[in-house]
């Protein structure tokens, strides 16, 4: 009778989560590498942002980064447009960094950042001292429950390893309601996961590769990816060579979650975390837009495998290493990238700057810098610290009045836009390409 009652109550609770769980927000969490990104992910719709300042993140070196001048701007235009800030503080600390990271830990909760991500338990520790919120990154590889127990003394939102199936994952999200494990702030502990962009051959991310050939160490922020390069098999006796099965065998594909996200929410992951910090502002407008667009329709049934094409389709034209699925649905081994560098399909070809904007008749003026060519008809990016991204086919060129066939170097032209942009923006033709795959 005792176990009847309480299997009753379990079901009950299950059913009062998953009553809950359907009203419950799913976060998309973007990278911001520059205020070009940073504007392109509000554009796209972005709930939360990510962003280094300094030395002490995970992207120091191998990536675009902030400096702590940087920092309250950055959160006034984010919190302005209702967008969490998340500052990654998720090296190593040795001694002797300790007070430059108590001051940034500072300046963070000084100018409202939303909560900092972090790993090193001397940055944990001092946040939480100071009631600045954490969330532990995935440098941690939780990937038990027991982990999960601990963390949450300190943290109110936890990143699982990227090596955990979806499985496993439910499992932990199961854990958190049935023994109601609350972070600081009182409210049942939050699991996020990895969504999109670039995963590493190593375990979460604890690689000796660039450390050992050129002392950059990518537990200190300068990874130098050597991995993604192609690699000869020699043999020292008869100098014969070899390229490894032809493929780039210790750089995986990026990691695409789009087609099964729908399992992911259901695992009951609240937070859904885009790599790329180190990308260009497009990338981050066009993967954190399929993403919020596909959490949309999961919650409004049109969720469906017509949407998920269009949505590859356009995430394809971004940076890319190729897609697969990660470990989530069981895999065992990567999916190795075929050749070096990405395989968009399609290109930004620079060619200028814009040098004004008349507002009232809705026309830029621009610079060719570069010995391209632009036409009518052509698609063209515009990208700019307030601008964002603009993208459009352009209808007409002028050269002085005159509509002109084509424009060239050295040419000042103007064309009309549909929204503003802005001086000093990057202009961009974009091409196809036709041997992407």
């Amino acid at each position: 009778m005792l176990l009847n009652i309480k299997k009753i109550i379990k079901n009950i609770k299950t059913r009062l989560y998953e009553t809950k769980e359907s009203e419950m927000k799913i976060e998309i969490m973007s990278p911001v590498g520059s205020y070009e990104s940073l504007t392109a992910a509000i554009q796209a719709g972005a709930d939360a942002v990510y962003f280094g300042i300094g030395n002490l993140n995970m992207r120091s070196r191998s990536a675009a980064n902030f400096g702590l001048e940087d920092l309250e701007r950055i959160c006034s235009i984010a919190h302005q447009h209702g967008v969490r800030t998340y500052l990654t503080v998720n090296t190593i600390i040795y001694n002797h960094e300790i007070d430059e990271m108590h001051q940034l830990v500072d300046a963070a909760k000084r100018v409202g950042v939303s909560a900092i991500i972090a790993s090193d338990l001397a940055v944990i520790t001092y946040a939480r001292s100071i009631g600045v919120e954490v969330h532990i990154s995935t440098q941690c590889n939780i990937s038990n429950t027991e982990a999960v127990r601990f963390y949450a003394q300190f943290a109110d939102v936890m990143v699982t390893a990227r090596e955990l199936p979806l499985r496993q994952v439910a499992e932990i999200t199961q854990f958190i309601r049935d023994n109601d494990i609350r972070g600081p702030k009182g409210e049942l502990v939050q699991i996020e996961v990895f969504a999109h962009g670039a995963l590493c051959m190593s375990v979460s991310g604890k690689c000796y590769l660039s450390l050992d050939n050129y002392n950059y160490s990518a537990n200190r922020g300068a990874c130098l990816q050597l991995c993604r390069r192609e690699y000869l098999v020699k043999d020292l006796e008869s100098d014969i060579e070899l390229v490894v099965d032809n493929k780039y065998i210790m750089s995986p594909k990026d990691l695409c979650t789009i087609d099964f996200l729908d399992k992911i929410v259901k695992a009951g992951v609240r937070v859904l975390k885009i790599e790329g910090r180190g990308r260009s502002a497009d990338y981050v407008k066009t993967v954190t837009e399929c993403y919020k667009e596909a959490v949309q329709a999961i919650a409004d049934g049109s969720y469906s495998l017509e949407r998920i094409a269009d949505w590859k389709r356009r995430l394809a034209t971004v940076f890319n290493r190729g897609f697969w699925d990660g470990y989530y649905l069981g895999r065992k081994m990567g999916e190795w990238t075929e050749r070096y560098g990405s395989q968009a399909t399609e290109n930004k070809v620079y060619l200028g700057l814009v040098k004004n904007y008349f507002n009232r008749i809705g026309v830029a003026e621009a610079q060719m810098q570069t010995a391209e060519m632009l036409h009518p008809g052509d698609e063209v990016m515009i990208i700019g610290e307030t601008t964002g991204v603009y993208r459009a086919a352009v209808d007409e060129l002028r050269l002085e009045r005159d509509p002109v066939p084509e424009v060239k170097q050295g040419d000042r032209f103007s064309f009309a836009t549909s929204r503003p942009v802005h001086r000093g923006d990057k202009l961009y033709r974009i091409d196809k390409v036709e041997d992407c795959f």
